[in-house]
């Protein structure tokens, strides 16, 4: 895929995200989770997809996430909010990670 074109696709998916995001924290935000599918599914058409890794657990070695971590604590971490999903390429039979995701990280004790 053409370098240029493809710095245009994470900008368009990275925002994508963002209003996924913002609506989905909205009442009418489940209605529009049709929209959505159809929009990851026309990005998946072109070897695209993106991922939230919101939730899952957190240590160092995650190569495909860059964390801010909230609290001094390094153990029992998990994701608090992504601000960048991951985005990945197929190509040519191969899956790449062109966009590490950007997360806020936390304690999962510190939240209760």
């Amino acid at each position: 895929m053409d370098e240029p074109v493809l710095k245009q696709y994470i900008l368009i998916i990275n925002q994508v995200f963002d209003l996924e995001k913002k609506i989905n924290a909205q009442p009418e935000g489940p209605n529009l989770e049709r929209n959505f599918r159809r929009i990851r599914a026309a990005w998946e058409s072109l070897g695209l997809s993106y991922y939230d890794p919101t939730g899952e657990a957190y240590d160092e070695t995650r190569t495909d996430c860059e964390a801010s971590i909230s609290g001094d604590s390094e153990e029992n971490l998990f994701i608090q909010e992504t601000l960048k999903p991951i985005i990945r390429l197929e190509e040519d039979g191969f899956i790449k990670i062109i966009q590490r995701a950007i997360v806020i990280v936390a304690q999962k004790d510190a939240q209760k």
